[in-house]
């Protein structure tokens, strides 16, 4: 069975298949006006314990595993405290006369409905986060327990569920559980995270597993590759031990790279930057070897609350990271999120298409207090000398003009309270919408740097929504346009002085590395976790070959003839690095 590898390892051994919970138990009965503050209180009760049950989670990882990946259940506890879905449960309660545990059921349903059909990676993979906690607070009402605890099992095993929660994996005992395998999930779910943290081999998106498999059943997890083999014979237990040896000498071969120089063989220096999203990932990034944050998301900050961040909480976030990282530059995105995806107290109204609508730096342009709040906490946080702004979404130049005015007025601000701040502090967009890369050499001279966003880039040059299974296959890195679009880009920002990075997808994909450097790429911005497999690559690569590749990549016509073109380099210059990876 083939699904999504989410951390890497091999394992095999019996499988613990997990059973889904019963949702046709729910028990449905309409209640009298009497019986209605019983069971208002009844739901108070149960949050209350679902609250106390959370904590005591926390803290056991917090112990366990550290306090960074504890503040993953900061969010079931917001779920706790958002008020939403406690007065949609009392209105069903009041309105319908329905008991408590339908009525929290149903509100929990349209709530967690509402997330996932977001079109989002990041925002989507929250609905795991919500179903957890009000599948507790279900479990309180229903007066059930987990059938299996997997905290303290007696014999090892491999999980083999449709789902498992945050909450399960980071309990569960890893001396017991040799990895896991779900028929749902996805790469940057809180679930994920959590194997990684435990480091035991864990495949995802597997679909049927849960159905097609029985407990008892010998099976071996394939963290790196995303498979999971049912009764594995004597010779592939072999090969999957020689491919361990392999890799485990890999790993080696990476922490010597660890602080070396992003420098090709040749010697062109590659900025080699980390992805983050939360100030507690700074260490990560220093841990990786990274050379700094080529992209600090910001949205964390105003997702899953009631109300928005203030200026001083955000400078706080921002100037955290800044401090720990610096000399190494620190580039923070402004707000990337939009009227279909979050604060519903501002009370945004759906959109038909919320892709091509109200997202992004057009939001902030329009909800011009909150854009200055957070330009104010940027700005006051580049006093540490390191930080770097930039734009996500620009189209054109209006749109630029329009946000560096705003920051010159905040700069103007600060100026007059006396408060300070990098005066030269660089300022770049985010190149991911076509007209950005047809307009690149008018904006070059208005900004210090690029980054390429090659997810949306893609997505609008080739009108595919890649979480659309039926279209995805269309979903296409190395197609012509989106090379020459890049090429574009970095063609104008040479031209200007100024450089480009890339902090999408194909920065992540080792395969295309050589190809984003032969086009003119002059930094790479993955998550801390491929940084040194994307290091180990170009300190072995020679940048007239990656000139060479995309010289061919620019005058041939097949996506897939670039591809191979691309890996087959990549597989000569670093072997060792594909060794773990099935070759097409």
């Amino acid at each position: 069975m083939r699904g999504i590898p989410v951390s890497d390892g091999v394992c095999h051994g019996k499988a613990l298949v997990l059973g889904t919970a019963d949702q046709t138990s729910i028990p449905r009965y309409p209640i009298t006006e009497a019986d209605i503050p019983q069971h208002i209180q009844r739901l108070e009760q149960a949050m209350l314990e679902t609250r106390q049950q959370v904590l005591a989670v926390q803290q056991k990882v917090t112990k366990n595993i550290g306090s960074k990946d504890a503040g993953i259940f900061d969010a079931h506890l917001l779920v706790l405290e958002d008020p939403a879905l406690v007065d949609e449960a009392t209105r069903r309660i009041q309105e319908e006369k329905l008991n408590v545990e339908t009525a929290f059921h149903l509100a929990a349903e349209s709530y967690t409905a509402a997330l996932a059909a977001i079109e989002d990676d990041f925002l989507r993979e929250r609905v795991a986060d919500m179903r957890d906690v009000t599948q507790r607070v279900l479990d309180v009402l229903l007066g059930r327990g987990e059938s299996i605890d997997l905290a303290h099992l007696t014999e090892p095993c491999i999980v083999i569920a449709n789902d498992l929660s945050p909450s399960r994996t980071a309990v569960l005992d890893k001396r017991m559980v040799l990895g896991f395998a779900t028929d749902i999930g996805g790469r940057t779910s809180h679930t994920a995270i959590m194997a990684r943290s435990l480091r035991i081999p864990a495949v995802v998106g597997l679909n049927t597993a849960s159905t097609e498999l029985r407990t008892g059943q010998h099976v071996l997890i394939d963290g790196f590759n995303g498979l999971l083999i049912t009764s594995p014979t004597d010779q592939t237990l072999f090969e999957y031990g020689q491919l361990v040896k392999r890799q485990v000498g890999l790993e080696e071969k990476l922490r010597e790279t660890r602080d070396k120089a992003s420098v090709t063989l040749d010697g062109s220096p590659i900025a080699l930057s980390a992805n983050i999203e939360l100030p507690a990932e700074a260490q990560d990034v220093m841990d990786s070897g990274a050379e700094g944050v080529g992209l600090y998301r910001t949205e964390y900050l105003f997702i899953n609350r009631t109300s928005l961040p203030t200026e001083e909480e955000q400078y706080s976030a921002y100037r955290q990271v800044a401090a720990l990282l610096k000399p190494h530059p620190v580039i923070i995105r402004t707000l990337d999120l939009g009227g279909d995806k979050f604060i519903s107290h501002l009370n945004v109204a759906p959109e038909m298409n919320p892709f091509l609508g109200w997202r992004a730096i057009r939001f902030c342009l329009h909800e011009k207090d909150l854009f200055r709040k957070q330009l104010r906490a940027i700005l006051r946080a580049s006093a540490e000398g390191n930080v770097k702004m930039m734009y996500p979404m620009i189209s054109g130049l209006n749109e630029l003009n329009q946000a560096n005015a705003l920051v010159e007025e905040c700069r103007a601000e600060l100026r007059a309270e006396g408060v300070p701040f990098d005066e030269n502090m660089d300022v770049g967009i985010m190149i991911e919408i076509p007209s950005a890369a047809l307009a690149a050499d008018m904006l070059a001279k208005r900004v210090k740097f690029f980054s390429l966003g090659t997810n949306d880039l893609i997505q609008y040059s080739l009108a595919v929504d890649r979480l659309n299974a039926k279209i995805a296959h269309l979903y296409e890195p190395t197609h012509p346009s989106i090379l020459r679009l890049i090429k574009m880009t970095t063609d104008a920002a040479r031209a200007n002085g100024i450089w480009t990075g890339v902090c999408g997808e194909m920065a992540s994909d080792p395969s295309l590395t050589p190809l984003l450097l032969g086009l003119g790429v002059n930094e790479i911005s993955v998550a801390p976790a491929f940084v040194p497999k994307i290091k180990f690559l170009i300190r072995r690569l020679k940048m007239p070959e990656a000139q060479a590749l995309a010289a061919f990549a620019l005058n041939c016509e097949s996506h897939s003839e670039i591809l191979d073109r691309s890996e087959a380099l990549a597989r000569q210059a670093a072997p060792s690095l594909f060794e773990s990876m099935p070759h097409p």
